[in-house]
C-alpha cells in the first residue's frame, strides 16, 4: 500500500513537472522576444527543464530555481498603453462622475464597409445613473459552442444604450489567438461602444451568432456594477493591464465586477467555458424563466433582426423587440 502511495505520488509529480515545462517554453516562446530568439529560447528552456528531471540530486531544487528565474522575468513583462494600435482600438474611452451625472468620453461608433474596413467615429454623451433602468447580456459565438464573447449593455431612460466590450487591444497587422490569450500577448481593453457598432460588426460584417437577454434587473445592484466597469475603464487609461483569456477575460471580469454586489456570486464551471453562461444565468433566475430555455434562446437569437435594421437610429429598442424581460432581481 505504501509503495502504491509512493508510485502515485511520483506520477502526480513529474505530470506538474510536466505541466510547468510546457508553460514555461511557451511562455518564453510568446514572450515578445526580438527574432530569431523566440524559438532557440524556447528550446533552451524546455531542454534545461527537462534536463533536471535526470538529476540524481537536488532535482527539485535546481527545477524549481529554474522556474522561479522564469517566473521573475515573466511577472517583469510590462503592459503599454503607447503601441501601435489598430485604429478601433487606439482611443481609449473614460468617464466623469459627478454626483448623480456621468459623461463617457469616446463611445465606439465605427462605420463598416467590412470587417477590416471601417471608418473610426467617436462621440460622448452624458447620462443619469438614476435614470439606469435595464442591463442586458450579449451572448456571441464565433466558432465552438463552447466558447462566447460576452457583453454587457446598460440602459438609461426610454432608448439611450451603453454596451461595453472586454477585449484585447491589438496592435496593427495582429490577429487573436487563444493560446497566446494566456501569456501575456494583449493589453485589455474595455470598448464603450454604440449597440450599432459593437452589435452589427458580430451580426453583419464577422456573420456570428449573437444573442441577447434581458436580465431581472436590480437598481441597487445594477447602479454600482456599472460605476465598477467605470472605475475599471478609468483605470485602464491611467494604467494598462494584460488580458488573460483565463483569469481576466470578457466573462470572468463581469463576475469580478458583479461579485460584490450579487447574493449569488458562486463558482461555475460555466464562467470558464462560457458558452454556456445564459444556460446557468437561466438556471439561477437571472433571465425570463416563464419559457423553457430552448425557446428563449430561440426567441434570443438577433441576428436576421439586426442584419435587416442597418443602421437605423433605433436599432437597439428594435433588436429588443419580443424578447421578454423578467421581474425585478434579488441579484
Amino acid at each position: 500500500m505504501r509503495n502504491t502511495a509512493r508510485i502515485v505520488a511520483k506520477m502526480f509529480l513529474y505530470l506538474a513537472q510536466l505541466g510547468v515545462l510546457c508553460w514555461s517554453v511557451l511562455a518564453v516562446y510568446y514572450g515578445d522576444l526580438p527574432e530569431p530568439w523566440p524559438v532557440p529560447a524556447a528550446a533552451a528552456t524546455g531542454g534545461l527543464l527537462f534536463g533536471t528531471l535526470f538529476l540524481r540530486r537536488f532535482r527539485l531544487t535546481v527545477f524549481a530555481s529554474l522556474f522561479c528565474l522564469i517566473l521573475l522575468w515573466w511577472f517583469a513583462l510590462e503592459p503599454s498603453n503607447t503601441r501601435d494600435w489598430q485604429p478601433d482600438v487606439a482611443v481609449l474611452p473614460r468617464a466623469e462622475l459627478s454626483g448623480d451625472l456621468i459623461t463617457l468620453r469616446n463611445i465606439r461608433n465605427c462605420d463598416y464597409t467590412s470587417e477590416t474596413e471601417y471608418t473610426v467615429r467617436h462621440y460622448d454623451k452624458t447620462v443619469r445613473l438614476s435614470e439606469l433602468r435595464a442591463v442586458d447580456l450579449f451572448q456571441v459565438y464565433w466558432g465552438s459552442k463552447l466558447i462566447a464573447h460576452t457583453m454587457l449593455s446598460f440602459q438609461f431612460g426610454e432608448q439611450d444604450f451603453v454596451c461595453i466590450s472586454i477585449e484585447t487591444r491589438k496592435t496593427v497587422g495582429e490577429e487573436y489567438s487563444s493560446l497566446r490569450g494566456f501569456f501575456r500577448q494583449y493589453e485589455l481593453t474595455y470598448v464603450l461602444g454604440d449597440e450599432r457598432d459593437l452589435i452589427r460588426l458580430r451580426t453583419n460584417y464577422r456573420n456570428e451568432d449573437v444573442y441577447l437577454y434581458r436580465l431581472a434587473f436590480n437598481p441597487d445592484v445594477a447602479g454600482p456594477v456599472f460605476l465598477q466597469y467605470l472605475r475599471h475603464i478609468n483605470e485602464l487609461y491611467a494604467r494598462p493591464q494584460w488580458y488573460n483569456a483565463l483569469i481576466s477575460n470578457c466573462t470572468t471580469n463581469i463576475r469580478g465586477h458583479a461579485r460584490p454586489y450579487t447574493s449569488d456570486a458562486r463558482i461555475d464551471w460555466r464562467i470558464l467555458v462560457n458558452g454556456f453562461l445564459d444556460e446557468m444565468a437561466y438556471e439561477r433566475g437571472m433571465l425570463d424563466t416563464r419559457l423553457p430555455f430552448a425557446e428563449l434562446k430561440r426567441i434570443s437569437h438577433i441576428n436576421a433582426r439586426a442584419q435587416a435594421l442597418g443602421d437605423d437610429p433605433d436599432f437597439s429598442l428594435r433588436i429588443r423587440d419580443g424578447i421578454p424581460v423578467p421581474g425585478a432581481s434579488t441579484f
